[in-house]
């Protein structure tokens, strides 16, 4: 049984940083590309950042590209967004995603991602 769990969210000052991390479980992690996204109170959810099965592609949203950083550790069956220079905006729950996949896709749509973790709350204080 595939399970995922985010950590690391929190209450941060705009300007502030902070690190997500998605800890996997019931699958081969290095066979899974991943993503992140978020859903704000009262909007749907959107798409934040996504990589390859082998960390060597990545792929950013505009809205923060440039700020948030997506990679993973195969050996620890892990993924993380370092998430710098926070806004208010970016307040939101964050979830992370899983879908298995032969090739070193990445997948931008929630739809495309079987697996999900319960998500983790990140509060930007302006």
């Amino acid at each position: 049984q595939v399970q995922l769990v985010e950590s690391g969210g929190g209450l941060v000052q705009a300007g502030g940083s902070l690190r997500l991390s998605c800890a996997a479980s019931g699958l081969t992690f290095s066979m899974y590309a991943m993503g992140w996204f978020r859903q704000a109170p009262g909007k749907e959810r959107e798409f934040v950042a996504a990589i390859s099965r082998s960390g060597g592609s990545t792929y950013a949203a505009d809205s923060v590209k440039g700020r948030f950083t997506i990679s993973r550790d195969n050996a620890k069956a892990t993924m993380y967004l370092q998430m710098n220079s926070l806004k208010p905006e970016d307040t939101a729950v964050y979830y992370c995603a899983a879908n298995w996949v032969r090739e070193d896709y990445i997948f931008q749509l929630g739809g495309e991602y079987p697996h999900w973790g319960q998500g983790t709350q990140v509060t930007v204080a302006s």
